[in-house]
């Protein structure tokens, strides 16, 4: 179980998260909704390093990993995918795929797992080697999925993965997304597509303004007067 407790955490010298806890079961979806500023991506950057924590505590296993690199928490078994993506766009499909594959050593496992990522996603494979930049929008946050998978992750958090796309890549990241937890991956989902966020997940976080305001089942957020007034 991924478990986040008590979190304060920021940058530049400002607490965006105020005592944050989210629980993340094994094998789960979980997804977090709120406002642009409300310090979700902060939370998913908290997780892996990116973004120091004053206090509180975050747990992978049993073990503390606040105030981790993400070099350790990738390490863990713990993979994100940005907002922005982050792909080498210089760069061909095939290498931003084995990219996510540095900390492995075995070639054969890592072709193997290429070859079944490409399965899942197969719009990349007519597209190998052409670089990342003449990829549409929606190819690109496929890509940058796959990349993030090519590491063999136990949990990935995912930010924003539908944002400014077409509805068919929409549809497209969500049956990926089924499709991977069906394989037993961990996913800590922020997503602005509320509707289609909740369909996915076990349950849910209102983040607001850096605190969460609001928890519980799937179920329960979609009836909640609140997150219907506010994200549905």
């Amino acid at each position: 179980m991924l478990t986040v407790r008590n979190l304060h955490a920021g940058y530049d010298g400002k607490e965006v998260l105020r005592d944050v806890n989210i629980n993340v079961p094994t094998g789960s979806v979980v997804t977090v909704l709120g406002a642009n500023g409300a310090g979700k991506s902060t939370l998913l950057n908290s997780i892996v390093g990116l973004v120091p924590t004053s206090s509180g505590v975050i747990e992978w296993n049993g073990g503390k990993i606040e105030n981790t690199t993400p070099d350790q928490a990738l390490k863990c078994g713990i993979a994100l995918v940005p907002e922005q993506r982050e792909l080498f766009l210089g760069m061909s499909v095939a290498d931003n795929l084995r990219m996510g594959a540095y900390l492995r050593r075995n070639s054969l496992d890592i072709g193997a797992e290429q070859q079944y990522l490409l399965e899942i996603f197969p719009s990349l494979k007519s597209r190998l080697e052409q670089p990342a930049r003449a990829l549409s929008g929606g190819e690109q946050q496929m890509l940058a999925i796959a990349r993030a998978l090519m590491s063999k992750p136990s949990v990935l958090l995912l930010d924003e993965p539908s944002l400014g796309l077409a509805p068919k890549f929409v549809e497209e990241i969500f049956r990926i997304l089924k499709q991977i937890t069906g394989d037993g991956t961990t996913v800590l989902l922020v997503e602005q597509n509320a509707a289609m966020a909740l369909d996915a997940a076990e349950s849910g976080y209102v983040l607001d303004i850096g605190k969460i305001t609001f928890s519980g089942t799937s179920e329960e957020l979609k009836k909640s007067p609140i997150v219907r007034a506010s994200y549905l």
